[in-house]
């Protein structure tokens, strides 16, 4: 096998990878649009969690409205909860407005907390 091929193998376990994503997903929840009564999970503002083989999270997330007056505050909300999680490094959060944030983007369960069925 030649050296220089490319590392196709990731550090991390499926395993490890799947129990960091459940970590994740429930440190998210924990933080809330201060306007909504319902997570930013929920609400579908995460569109992307990348987890680097030094368990470095990027995070891209969006705003329910670009004029949101907790846009410079949500960030480190974001990045304070992932820093809650033992085994995570670093974290970055982005702020994306691209695709827009909508309504549809909300889970069922969102929905349901804003009677919005």
């Amino acid at each position: 096998m030649d050296d220089a091929s490319p590392k196709t193998d990731s550090a991390l376990s499926q395993a490890e990878l799947d129990a960091l994503t459940d970590q994740l997903i429930a440190q998210l929840k924990t933080v809330y649009d201060p306007e909504i009564p319902v997570d930013i999970y929920e609400l579908g503002l995460i569109y992307k969690v990348d987890v680097s083989d030094d368990r470095e999270v990027a995070i891209d997330m969006t705003l329910t409205a670009p004029g949101c007056p907790v846009a410079g505050e949500m960030p480190t909300w974001v990045k304070d909860a992932v820093m809650q999680i033992p085994s995570v490094t670093d974290c970055t959060v982005n702020i994306v407005f691209e695709p827009p944030w909508d309504p549809s983007l909300m889970s069922d369960e969102a929905r349901l907390e804003l009677n919005m069925f």
